[in-house]
C-alpha cells in the first residue's frame, strides 16, 4: 500500500493532468455514488410520510411548528419588503428579536451583559 501510495504522489507532482484526473476521481465518483445510494434508499412514498408524522415525539412536533411559523413570519416580511436588517444587527449583538412589533428587540440574558462588560473593562485596562 505504501508503494502505491507513494507513486500516487509522485505522479500527481510530476504531472498536471495526473493531477486533475486523480482530483476529479477523488471528488466526482464519491459524489456520483453517494447520489444514487440516495436515490436508491429514499422512500417517496406519501403513506410512510403520513405514517412517520404519526408517529412523530412531541417535541419534534412542537419544533416545526415554531420553524413554520418563524419562516412564514420572515417571508411575510420578505413580501412587505420591511427591512430586516435589524434582525442581523440583533444577531452580531447577542440580542434576539421579539414577536411584539413595538419592542422589536430585547437581550437574551444577563450573563452575555456582564461578559459585554467584562470584555470592555479589560480594553480599557489594556489601553
Amino acid at each position: 500500500m505504501s508503494q502505491a501510495w507513494r507513486w500516487i504522489v509522485t505522479q500527481t507532482r510530476d504531472s498536471k493532468p495526473f493531477f486533475f484526473t486523480f482530483a476529479t476521481v477523488c471528488g466526482v465518483v464519491p459524489g456520483v455514488i453517494g447520489y444514487f445510494v440516495m436515490q436508491l434508499t429514499s422512500s417517496g412514498t406519501p403513506e410512510l410520510e403520513a405514517k412517520l408524522r404519526q408517529n412523530a415525539r412531541p417535541d419534534s412536533l412542537m419544533m416545526g411548528r415554531v420553524n413554520r411559523e418563524r419562516l412564514g413570519e420572515f417571508l411575510g416580511e420578505l413580501q412587505r419588503k420591511e427591512d430586516t436588517n435589524d434582525r442581523y444587527v440583533a444577531a452580531l449583538k447577542g440580542e434576539t428579536l421579539t414577536r411584539n412589533p413595538y419592542v422589536r428587540i430585547q437581550p437574551v440574558s444577563k450573563p452575555a451583559d456582564a461578559e459585554v462588560s467584562n470584555q470592555k473593562e479589560v480594553n480599557k485596562v489594556q489601553k
